[in-house]
């Protein structure tokens, strides 16, 4: 058990239950996890309702988890990924429905030429990883990553699995948004939701507002592993390495490397739940129905769970791990962020933290926040 810091931020008393859960997470956190910086926050129709922050940003407790802090968050980078592609699809750029090789001839090779867009975002491709040893440097370099992805046959039949793609997912979908819009992720986010203080790509002027991470004490539990498994998670080139901190910030990876706050992420999310970003119309219905319908369920061939996939991100149904909500989707992230978006009741969150645990979906610390949120509704 720690102490606890003081908490700041904006937190309505309507959302007393939710302050103390989060105050909680840092004296008494489900497994122990006490916090050592958090933030946690809620819209409610595209508005900052809740808004807390607590703890510290650096290991050593002596400098304090600000507003300005950023917080790498991994795959919830995903869930603003998801909502890139929706706003191609909003302006007729692309079509779920269509195969990727349609808009991308090259990926068509090797068995891949009926890949639908739709299929490419909710994992079915068959590509979470390289089939053959890579060095983890490889990364770095985008266009030999594509090259190899696109030559690589299916793990399994398109469309038959969806196979988590951890990291491979955000080259593929960055490169598609680039064919069709002529802008990088990471442009297009900052030009066209400007504002937010969300990076894909964080400049090296930005570095030193980065928290630093604990990392977990025990790797996640994948279940009994396979060579799809091994592909994504545990070969020695499954993720970037090898060039340090500061080119893993730099570079853009939409899919692992987004950095930002709670705040910016739940109003980016905010998008999913309504349409809409500061009154400004993004996303139609229809655009919204096609982007969240469920596209597979079923037990997803690299994580160990029974998964419900919308065009990029995680359906709450089965997993329940965003609160209640029947149509809710979002995603998480290594150690435990995530961001969510609840379209019947027109709210989104997120959740960064420091101390990272091993949880792949649904970390403790999270829920019990989520659930605390739902109490008001």
């Amino acid at each position: 058990m720690t102490d606890l810091p003081e908490i700041r931020g904006v937190c309505p008393p309507e959302f007393a239950a939710l302050k103390d859960a989060f105050a909680a997470n840092f004296t008494d956190a489900p497994e122990g996890l006490d916090e050592q910086g958090a933030r946690f926050s809620l819209c409610i129709d595209g508005e900052v309702a809740v808004d807390l922050i607590g703890g510290w940003a650096d290991a050593a407790g002596t400098v304090p988890y600000a507003a300005e802090t950023l917080t790498p968050v991994f795959s919830t980078g995903k869930a603003v990924m998801a909502l890139l592609i929706a706003t191609c699809v909003e302006r007729g750029l692309l079509d779920y429905e269509r195969p990727v090789a349609d808009f991308w001839p090259a990926f068509g090779q090797a068995g891949k030429d009926a890949v639908t867009v739709a299929q490419l975002m909710s994992h079915q491709a068959g590509l979470p990883g390289f089939d053959a040893a890579v060095e983890p440097a490889i990364w770095f370099d985008r266009a030999a990553v594509l090259d190899r992805l696109c030559a690589q046959a299916p793990m399994w039949a398109p469309g038959t699995a969806s196979g988590y793609h951890p990291i491979t997912i955000g080259y593929l979908a960055g490169e598609l948004f680039r064919i069709v819009d002529g802008r990088t992720m990471g442009t297009a986010l900052r030009e066209d939701f400007p504002g937010l203080d969300l990076w894909i790509g964080l400049p090296e002027s930005e570095h030193g507002r980065v928290a630093q991470m604990k990392k977990p004490t025990a790797a996640p539990d994948l279940g009994e592993i396979d060579d799809i498994k091994r592909s994504a998670f545990l070969d020695r080139g499954s993720a970037p390495g090898g060039r340090g901190s500061t080119e893993w910030r730099m570079a853009e990876i939409p899919s692992a490397n987004l950095h930002g706050t709670a705040r910016d992420l739940a109003r980016i999310m905010a998008v999913v739940a309504t349409g809409a970003f500061e009154g400004r119309p993004v996303l139609s219905e229809a655009t919204r129905a096609a982007a969240l319908q469920e596209r597979i369920r079923g037990q997803d061939r690299v994580l160990p769970f029974d998964m419900g996939w919308a065009a990029g991100w995680t359906r709450n149904v089965g997993l329940k791990v965003f609160g209640p909500g029947e149509q809710t989707v979002g995603h998480y992230g290594w150690g435990g962020s995530c961001a969510f978006a609840d379209p019947e009741r027109r709210l989104s969150g997120s959740y960064v933290m420091t101390r990272q645990s091993r949880h792949l979906i649904g970390d403790p610390r999270a829920v019990r926040l989520i659930e605390a949120a739902y109490r008001r509704f």
